[in-house]
């Protein structure tokens, strides 16, 4: 190994960790951070955006907060996959809307106010915004919105998850259908396929084997559902009857794979089941972390299948953290 690649190695390494030490600390911060792992120095985050090739994600906040700006911490920058998103998409910038010092020079660059609610804008790495700043807005499904809009203008193809989660978020005031078929693991993997469709679950009514089906009904109608089950050898069913789910045949192809050991939303799990069923890719539809944990999995790993999805990722944060 030449001295000169030692010397690189070394300077790499040292800026790396001078970075990190910058950097907020997503399980020891205030709430109203979330769970992102922030940069705090605007001059280094640009210097990093270039570096990188990325847009930073800036976050004007006040912290300590409010209630609306802790509830934006929470319920918003907490969510596993928006952190995914901010984090492997955007450099992360936090600056305190209530604090001196660089944070208040940020504050006047922007011309945004101090002590006030959340503010995200999504810059170059010249600092010119390159969507809408998101103000009075403080909804998650604005935030995943913009970022796809941020990474469409800079020329890159939105993953998938971020993709779902975008669905997910729509799909708030969903309704549901009952096909019956010969066979409900064909039926969930058949419907788990269309766009509009957020989750199967195999069961029965009056004996026959019937998927119920969550879906959004401003994305299909339900004549257009009926049609598809039709065609796909699959009869309407009452809704108003007794459906009894037989949870070890939901997401069936899923069970049978270790996908189960995975932190996963309802709607991961119905695309991934199908597409399993279907012969068709099936990681795409991961965030990084997920893909990684993936790769990592072992035998004594705890079955995260049934366990609700925040607190299955918390789960194997901590498992990994033992290894």
């Amino acid at each position: 190994m030449s001295s000169n690649f030692q010397l690189t190695l070394f300077i790499l390494l040292m800026s790396n960790l001078l970075l990190a030490q910058k950097t907020t600390d997503p399980d020891n911060q205030s709430e109203e951070l979330g769970k992102v792992r922030w940069l705090r120095n605007y001059d280094d985050v640009m210097t990093l955006a270039k570096k990188e090739n990325k847009d930073v994600l800036i976050l004007f906040q006040e912290v300590p907060g409010c209630s609306t700006c802790r509830n934006y911490g929470h319920n918003v920058l907490s969510h596993p996959l928006i952190v995914e998103a901010i984090e492997n998409s955007f450099v992360p910038l936090a600056i305190f809307n209530n604090k001196g010092g660089k944070d208040a020079q940020i504050l006047r660059k922007y011309n945004e106010p101090s002590w006030n609610n959340p503010v995200i804008r999504i810059v170059n790495s010249h600092g010119d915004d390159v969507v809408n700043r998101i103000g009075n807005d403080y909804s998650a499904l604005r935030l995943c919105k913009s970022i796809q809009q941020a990474l469409i203008a800079k020329g890159q193809i939105v993953p998938e998850y971020i993709n779902l989660l975008e669905q997910e978020l729509l799909g708030t005031n969903p309704n549901k259908a009952y096909y019956k078929m010969s066979c409900f693991w064909t039926g969930e993997k058949e419907l788990g396929k269309l766009p509009a469709v957020l989750n199967t679950e195999s069961g029965f009514i009056n004996h026959s084997e019937v998927v119920e089906v969550t879906y959004n009904p401003k994305e299909m109608t339900k004549a257009a559902l009926d049609a598809y089950a039709k065609s796909n050898d699959m009869g309407l069913i009452d809704n108003k009857q007794s459906f009894i789910p037989s949870p070890k045949d939901v997401h069936y192809y899923l069970q049978q794979t270790k996908f189960i050991y995975l932190p996963l939303t309802e709607l991961q799990k119905t695309k991934i089941n199908s597409a399993l069923g279907n012969g068709q890719p099936t990681k795409h539809f991961l965030s990084p972390k997920q893909q990684k944990w993936l790769k990592k999995i072992k035998k004594n790993s705890e079955v995260l299948f049934n366990t609700d999805f925040t607190k299955a990722w918390t789960k194997k944060n901590k498992e990994l953290e033992t290894i």
